[in-house]
């Protein structure tokens, strides 16, 4: 007979969720083995005075981490656990979990996108992008109010970082600079190159490159004041902005915030968005919405790179995304980012050194932690390794401030289990480099008695 976990009534933590970690804990700390037998829906409902769709909901999310196998007719079993654990977790990689992924509905669609309208798709087609795609995007623009029709146009790219490749090339000047915070996602120093500085006042800033929503690393979110703030700058004065919003649709908790390019930004804000965050990065398709001057310079440096970008994969996000299949799929994705995040908040606070601080996002894929002062995150990574876990340490995310002591945790593409597994394994190393940082650390001066 298991032991049954506490359930409490009054807690804010839904029921169906006390349920799920308490079975989750016990299977990972073996007090549930492989093999298992957990009890029928009904009778763990009746010993807990709970509903039966409580208790199903909790057993679906333990078969989503792979920590339960259900078997029709038979029951629901505990599934191996050093299977589990003998793959990396890696906490590394800001993308979506390949298991949300409803692969039979993208067969259906690709297979309707080839029967009706194969010849189209796989000619050559506009550097603009494919014609029924751009349609569908901008009058979903102008209903949200991001896109003039007699002033604006939209370009497809392969994706965001292809966007921020032509801005480059073709917009800012030979020795502009990009303004850009600390810390910075890997992909715009990429871009960018040497043209990224950290000092909006340096000589020669052409444009500014802002996430306004669950920025890439921290999980950062401007405030409207925020907002408001640099729409109006954008429009009073002369540099480009660069609006990255692929993650606001990622939002677990609180009410949504609009664009700053909706805020009267102004004819030099460009907005970049994508589908590879809220469904699916392998299809590697974005778009940027501008001035029509500005989407002109883009598409011809556009031609210069790739003539014009995969119409397949176009199509057939344009079919998943009229058909309703997208929010409906965006709908689960929200789901499993809500438990994920609340999962990984919860572990950092049991693991982590006394001292350490993190983000606590509203949304999107990262979070931000910092370790005591003198830890360095680098060193604890190569230990991190020899126990199947890694992350991102701070120095990729530097331009010129060391971040020795912070690192990026991507939870999204990892279920609950394999989260708590992963920050379980980590925090004995950060204990103990915690523990070496503070015996190097010059002690608080006294204080003069006077």
């Amino acid at each position: 007979m298991i032991q049954l976990p506490q359930i409490n009534g009054q807690s804010e933590v839904p029921l169906y969720r006390q349920l799920y970690e308490g079975l989750r804990d016990s299977i990972l700390a073996g007090a549930l083995k492989d093999g298992d037998r957990l009890p029928p829906t009904r009778d763990l409902a009746l010993q807990l005075n709970l509903n039966r769709a409580t208790v199903s909901a909790a057993y679906a999310l333990l078969e989503e981490d792979g920590l339960v196998n259900g078997q029709v007719g038979r029951g629901s079993y505990v599934q191996n656990k050093p299977q589990l654990e003998s793959r990396e977790i890696s906490f590394s990689t800001s993308r979506p979990a390949e298991e949300l992924f409803p692969l039979d509905e993208v067969r259906e669609v690709t297979t309707e996108v080839m029967r009706h309208s194969a010849a189209q798709v796989l000619q050559l087609g506009s550097p603009l992008g494919y014609g029924p795609l751009r349609e569908f995007l901008i009058q979903e623009a102008i209903a949200e109010g991001v896109f003039d029709p007699n002033e604006d146009d939209l370009l497809i790219t392969s994706g965001c970082q292809q966007a921020l490749d032509l801005i480059h090339k073709a917009l800012i000047g030979p020795g502009g600079m990009v303004h850009a915070e600390e810390p910075v996602y890997p992909g715009l120093r990429n871009a960018f190159q040497r043209a990224l500085t950290v000092d909006a006042n340096q000589p020669g800033v052409e444009a500014m490159i802002v996430t306004p929503s669950f920025r890439n690393p921290t999980g950062y979110t401007m405030s409207l004041g925020e907002r408001r703030e640099i729409a109006e700058a954008t429009r009073m004065g002369r540099r480009l902005l660069i609006e990255v919003d692929i993650y606001s649709r990622l939002r677990y908790a609180g009410e949504a915030l609009p664009t700053i390019r909706s805020l009267g930004a102004g004819p030099q804000a460009l907005l970049l968005r994508s589908f590879s965050k809220i469904a699916f990065p392998g299809l590697r398709v974005g778009w940027v919405i501008g001035s029509k001057a500005l989407i002109g310079k883009l598409a011809t440096a556009k031609q210069w790179t790739d003539l014009h970008s995969d119409q397949l994969s176009q199509a057939i996000l344009l079919e998943f995304s009229r058909s309703g299949r997208l929010d409906a799929h965006l709908g689960r994705v929200l789901e499993a980012g809500r438990i994920r995040l609340a999962t990984t908040l919860e572990t950092l606070e049991q693991v982590l050194p006394q001292g350490s601080r993190f983000t606590r996002p509203q949304g999107g894929m990262n979070l931000w932690v910092t370790l005591p002062r003198g830890c360095d995150s680098s060193a604890v990574l190569e230990k991190a390794r020899r126990e199947g876990v890694s992350y991102l340490p701070g120095r990729y995310f530097s331009i010129s401030t060391p971040m020795n002591e912070s690192f990026r945790l991507s939870f999204a593409g990892l279920s609950p289990a394999r989260i708590v597994d992963g920050l379980r394994r980590l925090g004995p190393l950060f204990e103990e480099e915690a523990k070496i940082a503070s015996r190097y650390q010059d002690p608080m001066p006294e204080m003069a008695m006077v």
